[in-house]
């Protein structure tokens, strides 16, 4: 039987934290000879807000380095750039004409990054919802990871393939949102309320490439309460953050309870000191791995356009079916 076919991608907008890793990437190196995978650096999402070019320009090959580095083989999963395969704005451009106004109206992502700036945001970042079902639905995917955050992109993706095929022809393969019931939602540090973001300053989180004294130092500074006892309780979301963490980046098998007992009499400070070693020692070989990818800057070149002729005939092949149905050319 084929594998099943995964999609997804991330912006190169700026450099990737342990959110990020526990709650993607690590995923994604796990299961990558479980499918078909597709992993993108989606970087005509990323200019959807004002760009440096010669920044994002390096900021693409630094995270296709980080998706290597984290363990991803370029011979079992394709990676490359999106702006590389033309197909992806072609076909958005065909969904941003069938899809309401209405149904990106009600995407929530668009109104917590432009808050009251809306009138002065881009029509690219109203509209990007439309180039991201333009990405899964360009290679007749069967499923795109995501966390729960993301999973209303998905099901706007569905609701656009499910209209073209009804209007047009049944063009193509709808989708689902693959939730892992476990999935990592990693918290800020300074902020155990919000999910760790780039866009949330650098007390917030953790970067894969931070040095061993940054990362002590973030960890140190963490918030968590006035208690003591350390318990994996909920209710505590900073102490609740750091244990999730830890338990993370544990080795398979282990569990709360095991834990709980390891700490239990130390206290918060124990935690945080084994945490931030914990924290360095899983960065560590990352770190090494992308050094020796940066000594020879021809390798991301190749794997890139690699993954893009790789890919492309895909494209074309889907992209060529929608436009035909549309009666277009």
């Amino acid at each position: 039987m084929a594998k099943l076919r995964a999609f997804s991608g991330i912006q190169p907008s700026g450099d990737l934290h342990l959110g990020n890793y526990l709650g993607a990437i690590r995923n994604w190196v796990l299961e990558q000879s479980e499918r078909d995978n597709i992993y993108c650096v989606v970087d005509l999402h990323a200019i959807t807000v004002p760009q440096d070019p010669e920044a994002l320009h390096k900021r693409i090959r630094d995270l296709a380095k980080i998706y290597i580095a984290c363990g991803l083989d370029p011979e079992a999963v394709t990676i490359f750039v999106q702006s590389h395969v033309a197909e992806h704005a072609q076909l958005a451009w065909l969904f941003n004409c069938l899809t309401p106004i209405g149904w990106l109206n009600r995407m929530t992502q668009f109104k917590e990054k432009t808050g009251d700036r809306r009138d002065q945001s881009s029509a690219g970042l109203f509209v990007y919802p439309a180039l991201m079902a333009a990405d899964i639905l360009l290679y007749q995917a069967d499923g795109v990871p995501v966390g729960e955050d993301q999973k209303q992109h998905v099901e706007l993706t569905r609701d656009i393939a499910e209209k073209f095929n009804r209007e047009y022809a049944p063009v193509f393969k709808v989708p689902q949102p693959w939730i892992k019931e476990d999935g990592a939602r990693i918290m800020a540090l300074d902020d155990p309320h919000k999910k760790m973001s780039k866009s949330g300053g650098p007390n917030n989180l953790i970067y894969l490439l931070d040095t061993p004294d940054v990362i002590v130092k973030r960890i140190k500074r963490a918030v968590t309460d006035t208690g003591t006892n350390v318990v994996f309780d909920p209710e505590r979301a900073g102490l609740y953050n750091l244990l999730e963490i830890y338990l993370l980046l544990s080795p398979a098998g282990t569990t709360k309870e095991q834990i709980e007992q390891h700490f239990e009499g130390k206290g918060y400070g124990a935690l945080k000191s084994e945490l931030a070693e914990l924290v360095v020692e899983t960065l560590k070989p990352i770190q090494q791995k992308y050094n020796e990818i940066s000594a020879d800057p021809n390798y991301i070149e190749e794997i890139l356009k690699r993954g893009a002729d790789r890919i492309r005939p895909i494209a074309e092949k889907t992209y060529s079916e929608a436009k035909a149905a549309m009666g277009l050319g």
